[in-house]
């Protein structure tokens, strides 16, 4: 069974009403968006989940504003109880509703999503695992969609997505008149194939960077690059 919280640095994620848990890929991608990016004032998490990712942008942009929003009601409620103990507080709102229907004023310079995954493989019988894991509420396109509309000109997102259908999100996104401009594909270790990918987007097409990084060693042991990244946020690192 998950624990019930993970304890960070400068935050604590309790996870005990929330479908999915607080996960390394998760955490790697908000290292590497708050690593990548040198500023952001104006935050949207889409799907937030726990809390996780905008917990850590806060703790990487402390002064930024930050929305959250949450489909699951039991989700969006530990969120908001996650935000509300943490040093950021009064920076931080969740908004629980399905993001293609809400109505946001704003325009944000960062969109952070860790989208469904797995859109053709089968499903749990755990409905909300299924609606956290699976494009059951929001297929890629509609996703995009959202960014579209949220994103600022000048603004970029960040996604974190299986390894194989990132192809398929790239074009997409692509066609929509985004274009990667940093690209980091995961590795579980140094012996395994990649498995995941995070990326991040912009309107404006630059030199794509692109590199790979295993989570641990051949002895099972965290990889330099990897406690780098992780390095502000993990306790024991």
């Amino acid at each position: 069974m998950a624990n019930s919280f993970f304890r960070f640095k400068q935050f604590t994620v309790h996870q005990e009403d929330c479908a999915m848990k607080v996960c390394t890929d998760a955490c790697l991608q908000g290292a590497y968006t708050a690593s990548s990016i040198p500023a952001a004032s104006r935050i949207l998490d889409i799907g937030t989940g726990t809390g996780l990712l905008s917990l850590m942008l806060a703790q990487r942009f402390d002064s930024a504003s930050i929305t959250a929003i949450e489909l699951d009601e039991g989700a969006a409620a530990q969120a908001a109880r996650n935000f509300a103990a943490a040093p950021w507080a009064g920076n931080m709102n969740v908004v629980r509703g399905d993001a293609r229907e809400l109505s946001l004023e704003e325009k944000y310079d960062l969109i952070i999503t860790n989208p469904p995954f797995y859109e053709a493989d089968l499903k749990s019988p755990d409905r909300l695992k299924n609606q956290a894991m699976h494009a059951t509420t929001l297929n890629y396109a509609e996703l995009l969609d959202v960014i579209d509309q949220h994103l600022s000109a000048d603004g970029v997102f960040s996604i974190l997505l299986p390894y194989t259908p990132f192809a398929t999100f790239e074009v997409l996104a692509t066609q929509k008149g985004f274009f990667p401009h940093s690209v980091l594909h995961v590795k579980q270790s140094v012996q395994h194939d990649k498995f995941r990918t995070i990326a991040i987007f912009g309107r404006s097409p630059v030199p794509r960077k692109e590199e790979t990084m295993s989570i641990r060693e051949a002895g099972n042991e965290y990889t330099s690059a990897f406690k780098i990244l992780l390095q502000p946020y993990y306790l024991y690192l």
